[in-house]
């Protein structure tokens, strides 16, 4: 994603607020949004020289240009302006019948991205670092944080092929709707020929969506065998959402809040394994609850209630090499929306997903023990949950 304001700058006004940050304004693939964004001002403005029977009556981007209107200008010219495209296109050359590995990070800080390759399918054969069962789709979807690795075989007509990168969104929530491009060229094939563009989803393709995470299966080889825990020493369950807590420096008098089990978190000023090793008392406690303390309809109507949240640094403490179960709940407080989730120091198993409120009685029949994927960062659904396990074994 991209800001043309300093982020933190924009982070920091927010923060003092109490209202959202601003949208980005773009997406890129390889820190280049593509040509379907305006370029700058700059090269705007140098375009705009041209004489204007060479524009088209509409143009207002370098992709508009008439081509073969400039080709009686210098050859130094023509290639400035094909230069325009470059300088804001990500370009990956390829040789026919070679299959190539693509490291796919969704480095964005808010959208869930799905990406796709025009007239390319691609084998997902790896998810965070995790090798996964092989299998083949028409597009991939990441949530902030993740990375997919997948294999891409050069076997389509030479020529140019637009990989798209769009945002996924099934809330009711303002989001990033616009789409960065970048180019899979064969090599030989001129630069001037126009990229085929791949058949984008909708922005809310939850059958998609589904599909997709359900092909996520680990390997599960001898080589690398899926460890799942079967016996559980520990059962939690955190409810994950926003909250309204007071700020009288805010436009409303109130700041949005982040929270699980409806404690914001407290950033201490000391380090808190520092002051764990060093014994120093008053930087946090050790009493983060293993549930909620209130239970109601979590993805239902929003209750009426206080929408306040307990801010504090609290941590929950687990015994060394003890078996974790934890169940991730969204909410419905001030709206239902997907929750990036990452675990440091952990890669763990989702044995689980569904929608709606986690049934503790009925939903672990349905979870998989044998071959779940292996992660280190997930999606919470919208409006639903997701299970983890893994070992406690890394302190």
């Amino acid at each position: 994603e991209w800001w043309h304001k300093d982020i933190e700058a924009m982070e920091n006004q927010a923060n003092q607020l109490g209202i959202p940050p601003n949208l980005s304004d773009a997406h890129t693939i390889n820190g280049k949004p593509g040509p379907l964004f305006p370029c700058s001002e700059k090269r705007m403005t140098l375009i705009s020289k041209l004489p204007h029977e060479h524009l088209h009556t509409k143009a207002t981007t370098v992709y508009m240009l008439d081509f073969q209107a400039l080709t009686h200008y210098s050859t130094y010219f023509f290639s400035l302006v094909l230069n325009f495209f470059n300088l804001d296109t990500y370009t990956m050359e390829v040789e026919s019948n070679k299959t190539y590995m693509l490291r796919i990070i969704n480095a964005a800080l808010n959208d869930d991205l799905f990406f796709n390759i025009a007239g390319h399918n691609m084998t997902v054969v790896e998810i965070d670092a995790a090798y996964c069962k092989p299998f083949t789709t028409r597009a991939l979807l990441l949530t902030p944080g993740q990375t997919t690795n997948v294999l891409v075989h050069a076997a389509q007509a030479p020529g140019r092929y637009f990989m798209a990168a769009k945002p996924f969104q099934d809330a009711a929530i303002p989001v990033d709707n616009r789409t960065a491009t970048g180019i899979l060229q064969y090599k030989g094939v001129p630069t001037t020929i126009t990229p085929i563009m791949p058949p984008l989803l909708a922005k809310n393709d939850t059958n998609f969506v589904k599909s997709f995470n359900d092909g996520l299966r680990s390997l599960n080889s001898a080589q690398y065998p899926a460890i799942v825990p079967l016996h559980i020493d520990r059962d939690l369950l955190f409810t994950v959402g926003l909250g309204k807590d007071p700020c009288p420096s805010c436009v409303n008098g109130t700041r949005f809040s982040g929270s699980i089990n409806n404690i914001t978190m407290s950033r201490p000023t000391v380090a808190l394994l520092q002051a764990h090793y060093y014994k120093m008392g008053g930087v946090f406690k050790t009493d983060f609850p293993d549930r909620p303390t209130s239970t109601f309809n979590f993805t239902g109507a929003p209750p009426a209630a206080n929408l306040g949240t307990k801010v504090d640094t609290r941590l929950s403490w687990i015994p060394f090499n003890s078996t974790v179960q934890l169940v991730l709940q969204d909410t419905n407080l001030l709206g239902v929306e997907s929750h990036p989730f990452h675990l440091h120091g952990y890669n763990y198993y989702v044995v689980g997903s569904g929608v709606g409120n986690f049934d503790p009685n009925k939903d672990p029949a349905n979870f998989n023990l044998v071959d779940p994927p292996e992660r280190n960062t997930i999606a919470i659904p919208t409006a639903g949950w997701t299970a983890i396990r893994f070992r406690a074994n890394n302190p």
